[in-house]
């Protein structure tokens, strides 16, 4: 079905379909890199729905798969839900898909940040094991901010009503032929290029942070973000993001598992790249920006360096135009 405007819709429109009002289901903990729509309290899906939150290890920063299991064989989910939003490390799909087995519960998976990677084999695919699989199509897709639902024959009935008349009104087809356009180009060979481009531009930018002694959640990264926990810097991921923003760098404040600061303050930053692959950023050019915010975050407080970074972004950027933009 192409017809969700938002993962988040797509995500709602397959609780719609799957749970009634009330059911238990599982879903990964936004304070361990799962999504709002995975159960979250501020969101309807954790205000509809009786979530029991998973998480990682806190030893190594991976989901915790034993300890799904046991929360799995104590609360009898009707449904458990596989992906994240910031999470940076292979998922075991067909881990899950057993868990599920055990405890007869649907098998959902929301691949919204690794469609991409899924589509070339840069990550494993759920399509064997799930029932149902979400995503948005922007992303690694690098289509327009969408959605859509894969599932079952057996489920498609329920799902295409889900979408309407139980969610939403009519379907934006500006958009859905833009979606058309996504999954050719998924098919080119290039499309795949891009995708190693940017895993190996990830690979890169997650290394050289390490070696200018920054702390990364998990010890790296598997896929196209990785994740900065900043508690042993001393400075916030709130003051991070708006200190790099000044100097010209996107990145996002994001909780940190087990860190106490709350999700508008955290204890570290997310950072991708799917955009600046896009336009032709390499290694180098990784191992440039690494160093630009490891100055920043380094000196958060020096509006003279942020000032600097800035031109050096400036500078950069006007090497790699924004593709469609003359």
């Amino acid at each position: 079905n192409v017809q969700p405007h938002s993962g988040a819709q797509a995500n709602m429109a397959a609780y719609y379909a799957l749970l009634n009002y009330g059911d238990t289901a599982m879903g990964m903990s936004s304070a361990h890199g799962g999504h709002l729509t995975h159960g979250d309290k501020v969101s309807s899906s954790g205000k509809s729905y009786n979530f029991i939150r998973y998480g990682v290890s806190r030893e190594t920063e991976r989901i915790d798969y034993q300890k799904l299991e046991r929360l799995a064989l104590k609360h009898k989910p009707k449904l458990i839900v596989a992906g994240a939003s910031a999470y940076p490390r292979i998922i075991d799909f067909e881990r899950f898909r057993h868990i599920a087995d055990l405890v007869g519960a649907r098998l959902m998976v929301d691949m919204a940040h690794i469609a991409g990677m899924v589509a070339v084999g840069l990550h494993p695919t759920p399509v064997p094991y799930a029932d149902v699989i979400t995503s948005t199509t922007h992303k690694t897709l690098r289509g327009p901010r969408s959605g859509f639902i894969l599932c079952r024959k057996e489920l498609a009935s329920a799902i295409d009503a889900a979408v309407f008349p139980q969610m939403q009104g009519g379907p934006f087809m500006h958009v859905i032929a833009a979606k058309a356009v996504t999954f050719y180009e998924a098919t080119q060979p290039n499309f795949a290029d891009y995708q190693r481009a940017t895993l190996d531009n990830a690979l890169v930018l997650a290394n050289e942070l390490q070696q200018l002694g920054m702390h990364l959640v998990s010890g790296g990264t598997d896929n196209h973000l990785l994740l900065v926990d900043l508690r042993e810097i001393g400075v916030t991921g709130k003051k991070s993001e708006e200190a790099l923003g000044r100097a010209g760098i996107v990145v996002n404040r994001d909780i940190i598992p087990f860190s106490p600061r709350p999700s508008l303050v955290t204890s570290g930053i997310r950072l991708g790249t799917p955009a600046v692959t896009s336009r032709g950023f390499g290694t180098e050019e990784m191992k440039h920006i690494a160093s630009l915010v490891v100055k920043v975050i380094t000196n958060i407080s020096d509006l003279d360096i942020q000032e600097q970074v800035s031109q050096e972004v400036s500078q950069l950027c006007s090497r790699f135009p924004v593709p469609g933009i003359d």
